[in-house]
């Protein structure tokens, strides 16, 4: 049983290391250095709007987009169930 365990702990310590690498980058509040890519990029998503070039993306960056808006929702729908201690409604107090 303990064979077991250890090569369980020792398989998992490359992909626990992996995790906290990506983990420090990718889920770190945006700091005050980011404000103005953040606000290019919005800019350009409006740009691009307004000028059609929507029109003009590949099917490859329409899939990474729309995996990322589903993300997106995912995250949302996640944060709403741990707030609401419920998968469904409100518990409203009468």
């Amino acid at each position: 049983m303990a064979g077991i365990l250890k090569g369980i702990v020792d398989a998992a310590k490359p992909n626990l290391a992996t995790f906290i690498r990506y983990a420090k980058v990718e889920l770190t509040p945006p700091s005050p250095r980011d404000i103005p890519a953040i606000t290019s990029g919005l800019k350009n998503i409006i740009s691009s709007a307004k000028t059609g070039k929507w029109k003009t993306v590949t099917v490859r960056e329409a899939w990474l987009n729309t995996l990322i808006t589903v993300e997106v929702f995912c995250w949302f729908y996640v944060g709403e169930v741990i707030g609401k201690r419920h998968l469904v409604g409100y518990e409203v107090q009468v």
